[in-house]
């Protein structure tokens, strides 16, 4: 069965319980939304439409499950002590935007302002993959075979993975954003932490400060990327991970038990090999449970 896309709306709050309570979304239980709830299946995308005053799409992610729930939720749900939106779905959400982001760089059109009216519709698959391209970078096709000469040229910015293909910088910070979303964990690119971007983190919850930190730094300057792990063990008290290159070790070593030697036994280095190891064996088992159906 081919998957479907989806485009949920809600307000701010609306969706902060929902991340803030398992990644749940819902629906009413109207003629019309029952007749959606019967096209709805497990694996099926949605896109997180959220209300003024973002009014636009901020994230996205895959349903685990669907169920029906006579517990009130969201704030005119408790206020009424009255289930509104019975209708209910479990989300793995593979990407969303900082709150704080939501407005300024959700993905806007005049169709989804249409479509949000109606509190939950599908989308054509096109739109829906050219949102979700606006939102984090995507994989690209695997490029053409280089000569020698332009592979060299080109290296330090690029890692091959296991298949054969290259992968830029930020097609490694899509793979960690992807086993993010595996690992039922909230996947942000570019988290802003006092004036600096972090590559990728990972939170448990929507509220939540990062757990897991990641700087992906296959070339260039190490120093730097050491130096916004460390402040982010500092604020935080996170998970750090270097995602580097084997040439590499030698270098991050001699930081590490020099100038950063306080996140010496904090930091851990991931081979760009082994990530992309990770990222298969993790889409891998993904795709054989949902093919189970304990997924």
């Amino acid at each position: 069965m081919a998957t479907r896309y989806w485009l949920a709306a809600g307000t701010v709050e609306n969706w902060q319980i929902a991340f803030e309570h398992g990644n749940i979304w819902g629906l009413k239980s109207t003629r019309r939304t029952v007749n959606v709830w019967d096209r709805i299946s497990e694996g099926d995308l949605v896109l997180f439409y959220v209300t003024r005053p973002s009014s636009g799409i901020v994230g996205f992610g895959t349903i685990r499950t669907k169920f029906r729930q006579n517990h009130p939720l969201w704030p005119d749900e408790l206020g009424r002590n009255k289930v509104i939106w019975p209708l209910r779905l479990e989300l793995d959400v593979r990407f969303c935007l900082p709150p704080k982001a939501w407005k300024a760089r959700s993905v806007r059109d005049p169709k989804f302002r249409m479509l949000a009216r109606s509190g939950f519709g599908e989308l054509d698959n096109k739109t829906a993959e050219r949102v979700m391209e606006q939102l984090v970078p995507q994989e690209t096709l695997p490029r053409p075979a280089e000569s020698s000469a332009s592979r060299a040229l080109n290296q330090p910015e690029e890692v091959k993975a296991s298949s054969g293909a290259i992968l830029t910088h930020d097609e490694i910070k899509a793979r960690l954003c992807e086993i993010g979303g595996i690992q039922s964990l909230i996947a942000e690119v570019e988290y802003k932490m006092d004036g600096a971007l972090l590559d990728v983190v990972w939170r448990r919850v929507e509220k939540s400060v990062p757990t897991y930190v990641f700087e992906v730094q296959v070339a260039g300057d190490l120093y730097h990327a050491l130096a916004k792990l460390k402040h982010a063990y500092d604020l935080w008290n996170s998970h750090l991970f270097l995602v580097a290159s084997e040439g590499q070790r030698e270098q991050i070593d001699r930081l590490l038990q020099g100038t950063f030697h306080e996140i010496r036994t904090r930091v851990n280095v991931i081979d760009t090999r082994k990530l992309e190891q990770l990222y298969h064996h993790k889409s891998s088992y993904k795709r054989l449970e949902k093919e189970l159906g304990i997924g």
